[in-house]
């Protein structure tokens, strides 16, 4: 089952919808002109966004399971209720250590910013 694009006001369940991961996903939620959100379901030894880098700042919540984090050189275990953010244009990658579900939110630099 889909998870739906989030509308204003809203609900959304973010949980997983089966036990256990057989391949990555991802769902955008939703994007706006100044954020999106992403719901990551990653497989335990699946690695997802090899060296990725996007000019605004990041958010990863690991709502499930446990995640490596490695950016600027180092990985930093994640587990299931920890959250952690990143500036933006800084190389990641996420490699799943158990079955995991991670909430990413990547906000966008203002047009108006100089």
């Amino acid at each position: 089952m889909a998870i739906p694009h989030a509308a204003p006001g809203i609900p959304v369940d973010l949980r997983p919808q089966a036990e256990g991961f057989s391949e990555a996903k991802a769902n955008a939620l939703v994007k706006t002109e100044g954020f999106e959100a992403i719901r990551m379901e990653i497989p335990k030894g699946h690695e997802v966004c090899r060296n990725h880098q996007v000019e605004g700042p990041i958010t990863i919540h690991c709502m499930k399971g446990q995640i490596a984090f490695t950016a600027n050189g180092e990985m930093r275990v994640v587990p299931e209720g920890h959250w952690l953010f990143l500036p933006g244009g800084v190389p990641h990658t996420i490699v799943g250590r158990e079955d995991s579900l991670v909430l990413l939110t990547i906000m966008f630099r203002s047009r108006n910013a100089n």
